[in-house]
């Protein structure tokens, strides 16, 4: 078969493509009608109205302790004129709950109530009738509306729906949503130890992922196996799944313009496709297509994307059927740490790490790219950039989606600047201990971890920027950089720098002065950092020129992406820290033992959690762990630095 690509030519607004799969399908009542006890009820959706078969309470209940009465013959009581009531003619002892005595209207509470004698009792003040008395249905009356259709039971439900005579309620079924994933790259996890995986396989994760989103939002997922790029056995798997009682179909990969994305043809070959392409990023090429008259949606293959996809329209449609609408989330207004570029044209999802500096929520975005999972789990808000912007400005207050509860937002610890290891063990110790902390590390180097501190939108930065003139670290740049600021420097760790190379050294490289050799391929950390500085500083010191270096240009942020360019051969070698080499078992080169140190404000120096997060850097805890990383010395760890 002749492979072709298909081209986007009629995408569609996300509001637009919504819009048509909401009104293409009328799947209000293809759902049927089952009975569970009220108890197994618990976040399931009503079919039909349900009505109290009984009152609640269905007697007079005395609501306190004390004597019950009929209410008129207390009328007239005073302190100067007291009345006397005799127990059991007209008065009567009742504990709270009890059932009121006959001709009694009235509780008077015991601590009202005077003894005169056996028998015989004092009141100084009158009641009113009812006073103190739940009357037969004050909760609920028999045959109520006690919830409508389409109201999802809480756990609050229960008790009402039992008090009022009710034990099983008339609940929609749960939309049944088959997933097939397709692709001949990937592979069932359940089937293949990690260390087999094969250059251009992946784990299948989509199916997982998606059909716990499906169960989150009341549907019942089922996995269909993996599909490789074959057109016929992918329109198989629809075709069957069509007839079957699924209530929608996902296509997962097969939906972009490659020549093996076939879920566009599939969908068309069998019924008709309403969109193909939506102008959000991530998500783009979702399809959206009915095959009779079922939605059958081809879902983008990367894992961000997926979700994203499955969020605007699976989700929407779930709740459709059910007779819900999908909860709004929280949004806030945010400042973003620095310019989010966009392009015109498309919407676009941007994952950020969000945490409050002073009177501000700052934002700090996170990789872009549909296939980093992780841009989702580490992501505590999205910004959704409109169509018709062209980004978002430095300073500039945008709202956010939250992910996370705002609470979650207020006691997070935002640190920017250099990458360390070290740092990945510093949030783990604080949350062991403090479950309600989080520390949130972005990675721009250490110069932008001064830049944000003079900014104003971090807590806190870290960095190990050597000056070249007398050999100490961030100092000197803090004095030049920021003058005018009240900081406080407290030493982390010594770190061991060096050439990162494979097991065994394969192409024999002894130091800095190799690099420039022709047959070396090398991964740069980014401008700014303080690894940078020091390899430019080794270079000068070499009289070697930058510009010899194959891949000089090449930037990566963070120490272990330097290493895993190694591991996986995509360069030579690259520099960075020796705990980095030893988690992916590469080879090391010492260069350096560096300082890396945490820059903090003195207007946050004195919280609450920045004090949490020193007292746990001093802690035996982090020390041992860190020093058992490899390459660290935690000696002066917790150090103050005199910076004047």
């Amino acid at each position: 078969m002749k492979k072709e690509r298909h081209v986007y030519l009629k995408m569609k607004t996300l509001a637009e493509a919504r819009k048509i799969l909401l009104d293409s399908f009328t799947l209000t009542n293809v759902l049927q009608t089952e009975v569970l006890s009220v108890p197994e009820a618990v976040g399931r959706v009503l079919a039909e109205p349900v009505f109290a078969t009984v009152s609640s309470p269905n007697f007079h209940a005395a609501a306190m302790d004390g004597i019950a009465v009929r209410a008129d013959v207390t009328f007239g009581a005073s302190q100067t004129a007291p009345k006397e009531l005799i127990i059991n003619q007209n008065a009567f002892y009742v504990n709270t709950g009890h059932v009121m005595p006959d001709n009694t209207d009235a509780v008077i509470m015991i601590e009202h109530v005077n003894v005169v004698e056996d028998g015989r009792v004092e009141i100084e003040a009158p009641v009113y009738p009812w006073q103190h008395v739940r009357k037969v249905g004050e909760d609920i009356v028999a045959t109520e509306l006690l919830f409508p259709q389409n109201h999802v039971i809480t756990p609050y439900c229960v008790g009402a729906l039992l008090a009022g005579g009710v034990f099983s309620v008339p609940l929609k079924s749960k939309p049944k949503i088959l997933i097939i994933p397709t692709g001949s790259e990937i592979v069932d996890w359940r089937q293949i130890n990690p260390q087999d995986l094969k250059p251009g396989q992946a784990f299948e994760t989509n199916s997982y992922v998606l059909g716990k989103l499906v169960e989150s939002g009341g549907g019942i997922a089922k996995r269909h196996g993996i599909v490789s790029d074959d057109i016929e056995k992918i329109e198989q798997a629809v075709a069957t799944a069509v007839d079957e009682d699924y209530h929608i179909i996902l296509i997962i990969g097969g939906s972009s313009a490659g020549s093996e994305d076939y879920a566009k043809d599939v969908i068309l070959k069998q019924g008709e496709v309403l969109v193909h392409g939506v102008t959000i990023m991530p998500g783009k090429p979702v399809v959206v297509g009915s095959v009779k008259q079922k939605p059958v949606i081809g879902i983008p293959g990367y894992p961000v994307s997926a979700i994203i996809a499955f969020e605007q329209f699976v989700q929407p449609l779930i709740a459709q059927m059910l007779g819900q609408v999908v909860p709004a989330k929280k949004i806030i207004d945010v400042e973003p740490t620095r310019k989010i570029a966009s392009k015109l044209g498309v919407e676009e999802f941007v994952r950020v790490k969000l945490g409050k500096v002073g009177q501000r929520v700052v934002a700090t975005p996170l990789p872009r790219g549909a296939g980093s999972i992780t841009s989702l789990t580490e992501a505590d808000g999205i910004i959704r950039i409109p169509n018709h912007v062209e980004g978002i400005k430095d300073h500039e207050t945008v709202p956010a989606e939250l992910l996370r509860p705002l609470s979650a937002i207020h006691n997070t610890i935002v640190i920017v600047g250099s990458h360390d290891n070290s740092l990945d063990v510093l949030t783990d110790c604080i949350k062991s201990k403090y479950g309600h902390l989080t520390l949130s590390s972005s990675h721009v180097g250490s110069m932008g971890g001064l830049m944000a501190l003079k900014k104003g939108v971090c807590h806190l930065a870290g960095s190990h920027l050597l000056d070249t003139a007398d050999g100490s670290y961030n100092v000197s740049y803090i004095k030049k950089l920021l003058p005018n600021m009240s900081l406080k420097l407290v030493h982390l760790v010594l770190r061991d720098q060096g050439l990162m190379v494979k097991r065994g050294n394969p192409k024999k490289i002894h130091g800095i002065e190799d690099l420039p050799r022709e047959d070396i391929g090398f991964i740069n950390r980014q401008g700014g950092s303080g690894t940078r500085i020091l390899l430019d500083y080794k270079l000068k010191q070499l009289g070697l020129n930058p510009e010899r270096i194959n891949g000089y240009h090449h930037e990566e942020f963070t120490h272990m992406s330097v290493a895993v360019a190694v591991l996986s051969g995509t360069v030579d070698t690259g520099l960075g820290i020796y705990a980095a080499a030893k988690a992916l078992k590469l080879d090391f080169i010492p260069v350096v033992t560096e300082q890396y140190d945490l820059i903090i404000p003195e207007d946050h120096y004195h919280s609450e959690n920045i004090q949490i997060l020193l007292e746990t850097i001093n802690s035996q805890t982090f020390k041992q762990r860190v020093e058992s990383l490899g390459g660290y010395n935690t000696q002066r760890t917790g150090e103050l630095i005199d910076i004047n």
